[in-house]
């Protein structure tokens, strides 16, 4: 039996304290009298919307006498649902406190089986992250050898960070225009986790957070789970519109704002200098915290990599920006090794956050990040290079095999935005993958439910016979049909 107690107000986070509320469940959900019977096709729907992060674990879900009316059904469907839920594994109920979200044993979250290698016959086109050539990391390996031997008469905890790794990314900010000096510098477990840290510090539930709309999918999921209120700033294919983000910033208290400047991921757009001035100037007079993830900067493919966002400020204007960075997209994603820059103050407390997590990175993975980050005058050509042949063969397959789909080629980053015309982005999703191809529909990157069906997000980071050839296999299964609106009526909103 679900709790009678009312449903508390919503956050930002998909569960407002521990509960859900009714409207907000029914707004998720598709429409009962698409499919029958409507208690299946409900109770499988939030199965998924568990899975995808749409719905927490652990929050109660809305009694049956609020829940009914709410999507037009009667209390004894909805009641059905429960019990269909409760004996798949994906809720369970307490005496007296109603009915609570679960995940059943052997089921994984679909935002960890994106992470993981798609079936043996797919092409993954669903993690935009570039291979490491076996040569490159064996000479790394072989080059800081001696170092790592000299470190293991050392407990090897370096909370910061080692010392020479952060004086080298200090190094690399200056050279790019922003003068910075180690102590400013903390040496994360990639990009990801340096958001993490930031969000576990500066913010607390039901903090507001201004967030691009689309982003980054993993930054949006760090933002739910924080239990912070996400609210969303478009960025369409002319990019940002200083207005709205100004007046945005300006006319509410926000306690962060997360922005993708360089090469958007997913868009591809490059926000010009004078946005970057204008939103300096308006988060410095209210006070919010800028965090500027800068993880593609240096993947210029079509001109100069751009400077860091905060040498744009007003002199004493950026010490309310968080830069963050890492080896994921410009060398490879297996290091786990990212930074984040702050003033030094922030830095010390964010050190003392880290160490209750994971108290310091391998000693190892830093050596050979060093290594590569002071042959990047080496490398990065290449992988440039590299890029921009696969981008160019991933457009031209593109304009062969699916001439009605449409985009803007972006001038740096790993990705096209591409505009399929009409909202069937998750069931050729869905369908991909029978003959192949793993990619993901664009609301995987919305802040909101229900919006960018008509996108995807395709990655030129395999080589370009595995772009033509994916391009070839998603034009087949376009051709040959989507699944029926029977077997995909329902969201694929994912977190």
């Amino acid at each position: 039996m679900a709790g009678s107690g009312p449903s508390q107000p919503l956050n930002g986070t998909g569960h407002a304290g521990r509960t859900l509320g009714s409207g907000h469940l029914a707004a998720l959900l598709p429409d009962p009298a698409r499919a029958r019977p409507a208690y299946r096709h409900l109770a499988q729907a939030i199965s998924e919307l568990i899975l995808d992060g749409r719905i927490a674990l652990h929050v109660r879900l809305p009694a049956e006498r609020e829940l009914a009316p709410a999507l037009g059904v009667s209390r004894a469907t909805v009641t059905a649902v429960y019990d269909l839920l409760r004996e798949s594994g994906f809720a369970h109920s307490r005496q007296g406190s109603g009915t609570w979200t679960a995940l059943p044993a052997g089921r994984t979250p679909h935002g960890v089986t994106r992470l993981l290698g798609p079936r043996d016959t797919a092409i993954d086109l669903a993690r935009a992250a570039p291979a490491l050539p076996h040569r490159t990391l064996a000479d790394a390996l072989a080059r800081v050898s001696p170092q790592l031997a000299e470190h293991v008469g050392t407990p090897g905890y370096h909370p910061y960070g080692l010392p020479e790794l952060r004086a080298a990314i200090a190094a690399r900010f200056t050279r790019r225009g922003l003068a910075t000096v180690p102590d400013q510098i903390l040496v994360t477990s990639g990009a990801q986790h340096a958001l993490t840290l930031v969000l576990g510090l500066l913010c607390r539930p039901g903090d507001r957070v201004l967030v691009e709309n689309p982003s980054y999918p993993n930054a949006l999921e760090a933002l739910r789970r924080a239990r912070l209120r996400t609210v969303p700033l478009p960025v369409t294919e002319a990019g940002w519109d200083t207005e709205t983000v100004t007046s945005s910033l300006r006319r509410s208290v926000h306690r962060l704002a997360y922005l993708i400047p360089d090469f958007h991921n997913p868009t591809g757009c490059l926000m010009p200098a004078g946005q970057r001035t204008a939103i300096l100037h308006a988060a410095q007079h209210s006070a919010t915290w800028l965090v500027v993830d800068e993880t593609l900067t240096d993947l210029a493919l079509d001109g100069p990599a751009p400077q860091p966002f905060a040498s744009f400020a007003a002199p004493g204007g950026s010490g309310q920006v968080i830069t963050t960075g890492s080896m994921s997209k410009t060398h490879w994603a297996g290091l786990r090794i990212g930074w984040l820059r702050a003033p030094a103050q922030l830095v010390t407390e964010l050190a003392g956050q880290r160490i209750a997590t994971d108290m310091g990175g391998s000693v190892l993975d830093q050596l050979v990040a060093l290594d590569l980050l002071d042959r990047s005058a080496e490398l990065l050509p290449t992988r440039l290079e590299q890029l921009r042949t696969q981008r160019a063969a991933l457009t031209a397959a593109l304009a062969e095999h699916l001439p009605h789909w449409t985009w803007q080629q972006p001038r740096g980053g790993l990705s096209l935005w591409a505009d399929l015309g009409e909202p069937i982005a998750a069931e050729l999703a869905e369908r991909a993958l029978d003959y192949g191809v793993r990619i993901e529909g664009g609301a995987y990157f919305a802040t909101d439910p229900g919006v960018f069906t008509q996108r995807l997000r395709i990655p030129y980071t395999a080589p370009p016979d595995t772009l033509r050839e994916a391009v070839h296999r998603m034009a087949t299964a376009l051709a040959d049909g989507l699944p029926s609106s029977a077997a995909t009526g329902r969201p694929h909103w994912i977190a």
